[in-house]
């Protein structure tokens, strides 16, 4: 008896986000697919320089490190953990590692203790959110500061190199034509994908995300599913502060959110629902190669940065609604 009630509840909080079927909701879960082609195709007819090699490898190259990061945030996102924090592990983890690097003269070292930065941001996150029960937001907002601050302290509020000039090419060396760091970004989005979508781990954090309560009933450990969501973002933040402080040889302390805005845009435009129980990493890559193709497309036709500005937050905009919208029609 108590088997089949748990089964329920699991079923239950699989599902209690998965829409009827419905064909403009259904549309609405590969639209970004299908959008992000459209795009692709308009530039490639209209932009002279859009499409060709050195451009798209350019593209992907500077998409490299969002791509890391996105990926498992959307994990957390669908879990149901909204994480600001990802900006200041991306700025915080590579002064952590290049000064690593700077008294030992070990790359592999530096690569450790800036993982080891996000991982152990991350584990503070979750067991703030999970145990202490104070909002996501909130919660890594407030450490996001705290985080900034070590920064400005590891690095005596000074720009690091590394002294091995090896340590650039974590991100620079090139293979089949693309750089390292586009390699590591592909490699990261399929382990994140795998995790999610063929994983035990991957149908919990749908669960907790979806209907936590429900899932608690299932016997899921959803305080646990949350932290090492928060613990599996961190780390990923971390790899990407690494892979970018690689690229540009140089880390320098800063508060500045702009990157977990990039990384949410793109969560968010895919189609990942804030309120957490649907998305998929899939949908944020391609939500991800939208912005980019987008903003490229307006670098070559020399677009104001203002009107980008604009655009953008105008396109974000629209995606919140349609998941508003589509939350609504499934409860209707």
């Amino acid at each position: 008896m108590t088997d089949t009630i748990a089964s329920n509840a699991l079923a239950l909080a699989q599902t209690t986000r998965q829409p009827r079927w419905n064909p403009l909701l259904n549309a609405r879960r590969v639209g970004i697919l299908w959008t992000t082609l459209l795009l692709f195709v308009v530039l490639a007819l209209t932009t002279d320089g859009f499409l060709t090699v050195a451009n798209m490898r350019n593209v992907l190259d500077q998409q490299s490190s969002l791509l890391i990061a996105a990926s498992f945030a959307t994990i957390g996102m669908i879990a149901g953990a909204f994480d600001v924090s990802a900006a200041s592990v991306f700025v915080v983890a590579p002064l952590f590692a290049l000064r690593v690097e700077n008294e030992t003269g070990s790359i592999p070292l530096a690569i450790l203790a800036g993982l080891g930065v996000g991982m152990l941001v991350g584990l503070c996150n979750g067991l703030i959110v999970a145990v202490l029960k104070i909002n996501a937001f909130i919660a890594t907002l407030a450490t996001s500061f705290m985080v900034f601050g070590s920064g400005y302290l590891i690095s005596s509020r000074r720009i690091l190199k590394p002294h091995d000039l090896g340590y650039a090419d974590l991100a620079r060396s090139r293979w089949l034509g693309l750089t390292s760091s586009t390699w590591v970004a592909l490699a990261v989005v399929a382990v994140a994908w795998v995790i999610l979508s063929a994983s035990r781990f991957g149908r919990h954090v749908y669960a907790a995300g979806g209907n936590p309560e429900a899932a608690r009933l299932a016997g899921v450990q959803v305080n646990r599913v949350v932290a090492v969501t928060f613990v599996l973002a961190g780390a990923a933040a971390a790899l990407a502060g690494v892979m970018s402080s690689s690229r540009s040889i140089s880390a320098q302390p800063s508060d500045d959110f702009s990157f977990v805005f990039g990384v949410i845009s793109a969560i968010v435009v895919g189609g990942t629902s804030i309120a957490g129980g649907e998305g998929a990493v899939w949908r944020t890559t391609a939500g991800a190669l939208f912005v980019a193709f987008m903003v490229n497309g307006f670098n070559l036709h020399q677009i104001d940065p203002i009107w980008q500005r604009v655009i953008q937050g105008a396109v974000i905009l629209i995606a919140v609604g349609v998941d508003s919208w589509s939350r609504r029609s499934r409860t209707s």
